[in-house]
């Protein structure tokens, strides 16, 4: 799965990573209150130009607010469900009560997992282990994966509190198989290896997210199932250029200069971003 990454994760990328073998993308972070009020910079970060499949993240934490969007929402083709938003680490964010505020409310959580799931959509959750180091070690996340009921969990293996240069805890994942009770748990956090998805894999989770090594490259879906021997015949990898001149012909007529220059930025960057 290609991962929601702010700024980045534009219609035309999650395309070009679908194209590239990605089998489900999702929107940025949309806050429900804008959706609502119709602001044109959230509209157009949920908007779809084609069949591409695709979660939208919706960032809440009111049942009210949640259902009045929901009542309002239109599918369109590619439209795969919802995708709530239990991971924002923005101190503003989790002031409110918002992204990774709710792990540690799992019946609020259910609650509005229950809104979406009511109109008949699909609904997963992407989490952290917590806000903290202190919430983390409370083990509140193994809460939150046994009281919602959602169609699968995206697992961001780090607290809030921790930066992208920290490192991902795996070994968590075992306990948050079990504590979903059968429902698939998807790994997210520096997934950009055929080794690590194959240690993944043997923890049970049912899939993987990929987010900075897809704007690396946004073929290592592709790359990785290549490597593990799920595509039968292996599926041509292209070069960077091809793959920058793919993403501008898609971005035309949809896309924003901001994402085009953003796109060119990361591209092809080796190490960190």
């Amino acid at each position: 799965m290609l991962a929601p990454m702010e700024g980045y994760t534009d219609a035309a990328l999650r395309t070009l990573c679908f194209r590239h073998g990605a089998d489900l993308t999702f929107t940025e972070m949309a806050h429900v209150g804008s959706l609502l009020r119709g602001n044109r910079l959230t509209l157009a970060r949920v908007a779809a130009h084609d069949s591409t499949p695709v979660q939208i993240q919706l960032l809440t934490g009111r049942e009210e607010e949640l259902s009045r969007f929901i009542d309002r929402f239109q599918s369109f083709p590619g439209f795969n469900g919802f995708n709530l938003n239990l991971s924002c680490p923005s101190p503003d964010v989790i002031r409110q009560g918002k992204g990774a505020a709710l792990i540690k409310r799992a019946a609020k959580t259910e609650k509005l997992v229950s809104v979406i799931k009511r109109c008949g959509y699909a609904v997963s959750v992407k989490m952290r282990l917590g806000t903290n180091a202190h919430e983390k070690a409370l083990k509140v996340y193994l809460n939150c994966l046994r009281g919602v009921d959602a169609d699968f969990f995206v697992v961001h293996a780090k607290t809030a509190s921790q930066g992208s240069d920290e490192p991902t805890d795996y070994s968590v994942y075992p306990e948050c198989v079990e504590a979903t009770g059968g429902k698939p748990v998807v790994a997210n956090g520096d997934v950009d290896s055929a080794e690590k998805v194959k240690l993944l894999h043997g923890m049970r989770v049912a899939g993987v997210m990929v987010g900075r090594a897809a704007l690396r490259d946004p073929s290592i879906f592709n790359a990785l199932k290549n490597e593990l021997g799920l595509n039968s015949p292996s599926k041509p990898i292209p070069k960077l250029k091809k793959l920058v001149d793919e993403y501008f012909t898609l971005s035309e007529g949809v896309g924003s200069e901001k994402y085009r220059s953003d796109f060119l930025r990361v591209v092809g960057r080796k190490g960190s971003i």
